[in-house]
């Protein structure tokens, strides 16, 4: 029998109907599944994930023309600003972030805009923020509905089912990716010897993670070396005696310690309390043994921080309490 991911099998939601719908008020808790169940990660599976990890990463040039501006870095910093405040409003959880940005990302690298189609990278941020609400989450908000932000223009939900499908055959449906989170659990019980990670750790390496999806400088980093870099920058800071490089060191030898270290370099400049979501504990949380049960106590977190595709723009602030009455066609 061969190794298999220690995660859950996720589906895709393909239907919409009025269940889906949650309500507007801030600080929803969602329902989801539970990943407390699973066996411990093993050194089988961290290689499987290693390997696997590439095959789900923007192209080798997309970082070089993000520095070149062949890809417009302001307006990608613009629809990510509004991922955070919608992922915020309906308190999703760390990895439907990451998910969709990850997805944007793929997709911009695979897939030229037309310049004159400035309203497309909005369109491509609500697609992805569905998408991987719809991978993640249990409670998943009508397309219609995730445009809550402050957000230039509202899109009819056909016109977003359009793009989610350009979106998915543009990444030919490999939608499972591996992720920092996927890694984050064994190297904390690694860092922990076989210990049961503190709060601390796992709200700050989440906080670390989350931080890197603003910064194009973290597209050359790995999964594995963005979770390695948060696990020991967050375990360093708790346990003052730790050094970082030791840390490292200790994680596995699966991964390069001099492209970690850089890694590390890069979050302590770049991270800060504006990063693209701020993680804040509640009062009582559990923290459970289990492979990337992580994410299940991050689940007890709340975060602050086509020619013929049709388009609205919001006219005002009320537009965004009734987004299917108040719209209009864009004029080209």
């Amino acid at each position: 029998m061969g190794p298999s991911m220690d995660c859950a099998t996720t589906t895709l939601l393909c239907d919409e109907g009025d269940d889906g719908v949650v309500g507007h008020g801030l600080g929803v808790r969602r329902n989801r599944r539970s990943l407390t169940k699973l066996p411990v990660q093993s050194e089988e599976c961290l290689a499987l994930m290693i390997r696997k990890e590439s095959e789900n990463l923007p192209s080798c040039d997309y970082l070089k023309r993000l520095r070149n501006g062949e890809v417009d870095v302001a307006s990608r910093d613009e629809v990510l600003d509004w991922i955070a405040k919608v992922h915020s409003h309906f308190n999703f959880g760390p990895l439907c972030a990451y998910l969709a940005v990850s997805y944007l990302d793929r997709f911009l690298s695979a897939y030229d805009f037309p310049e004159s189609k400035s309203w497309m990278m909005q369109l491509l941020a609500v697609a992805c923020l569905s998408i991987a609400a719809k991978m993640e989450e249990t409670d998943v908000p009508l397309s219609l509905d995730l445009q809550t932000g402050d957000s230039k223009y509202v899109f009819e939900g056909r016109t977003i089912q359009r793009m989610e499908l350009l979106v998915l055959t543009t990444l030919k449906w490999r939608m499972q990716a591996v992720t920092p989170f996927s890694f984050m659990d064994y190297y904390l019980t690694k860092i922990n010897r076989d210990q049961t990670a503190s709060c601390s750790s796992i709200v700050k390496c989440t906080e670390l993670i989350l931080s890197t999806l603003k910064g194009i400088n973290f597209i050359e980093f790995k999964p594995s070396e963005i979770a390695a870099a948060a696990v020991a920058i967050s375990v360093a800071v708790e346990t003052e005696a730790v050094d970082i490089e030791k840390a490292i060191c200790s994680l596995t030898p699966q991964i390069q310690k001099e492209r970690v270290m850089r890694c590390v370099e890069s979050m302590q400049e770049f991270s800060s309390p504006s990063g693209f979501l701020t993680v804040q504990r509640t009062s009582h949380v559990s923290v459970p043994n289990s492979p990337i049960g992580v994410l299940e106590a991050a689940s007890c977190l709340s975060y602050s921080t086509a020619d013929d595709l049709g388009v609205g723009s919001c006219e005002d602030e009320s537009s965004h309490d009734n987004p299917v009455t108040k719209r209009r066609k864009l004029e080209d």
